[in-house]
């Protein structure tokens, strides 16, 4: 004989009344016949038309997975151009006094300020020796031309061209111009130490001649 569930005075809560009356056998084998009817039910063939919504929406995403997927690998493998266009001159720059650096000269220390009127030309990231002889041809008296981090063959050039080093790259940090393969930046910088302009890509000579003829007066 089974206990009702109103007949059970444990500290359980009530089951919802639409259950109906609910009866708790004292003998587990009074389960069988519903154990039987539930194991008939789990066993009975299902109709196949109740799988395609189910295969539809798992095909559907699938196929919003596997979109998702391309995009991202295509916008991760899209190639880079090897020549990206170039930036605009840093305008904030232009008029202020450059910070005291230090640049090397054959393992000593080469106070920048010492050489000053000067166009200095970022050569680290490409040797371009006709930009060099370019800008130290038409440099005046008495403005120097230093080439920072040139390519060894740059710096058997004439003595009017001084080669430094710059090995924190403090001159691109102040500049906020990374190297460029086969770019050649510029900087004028007149005697007292201000910015005159900044050239993130040098191409010819005549981009900077007018600041030039300043620097020596």
């Amino acid at each position: 004989m089974g206990r009702s569930a109103e007949d059970d005075d444990s500290d359980l809560p009530d089951l919802p009344p639409e259950w109906g009356r609910m009866v708790v056998p004292d003998n587990a084998a009074e389960l069988s016949a519903e154990a039987a009817q539930v194991r008939r039910e789990l066993h009975r063939p299902t109709p196949s038309g109740s799988f395609v919504p189910a295969l539809l929406a798992l095909l559907v995403a699938m196929v919003a997975v596997l979109a998702g997927l391309s995009t991202t690998i295509w916008a991760q493998s899209a190639p880079t151009p090897s020549h990206p266009a170039t930036s605009a001159p840093p305008a904030d720059l232009i008029g202020r006094t450059m910070p005291a650096f230090d640049l090397v000269g054959n393992g000593k220390p080469v106070p920048l300020r010492g050489l000053l009127p000067a166009v200095i030309l970022l050569t680290d990231a490409c040797a371009c020796p006709a930009e060099v002889a370019n800008t130290v041809a038409v440099a005046p008296p008495g403005v120097t031309v230093i080439t920072i981090n040139p390519d060894p063959a740059v710096r058997e050039s004439p003595p009017a061209l001084r080669a430094l080093d710059d090995p924190a790259d403090g001159l691109r940090a102040f500049l906020r111009l990374p190297p460029r393969a086969d770019v050649v930046s510029a900087l004028l910088v007149d005697r007292s130490g201000t910015v005159r302009k900044v050239l993130p890509e040098l191409r010819s000579t005549a981009d900077f001649a007018p600041e030039l003829a300043r620097l020596a007066s």
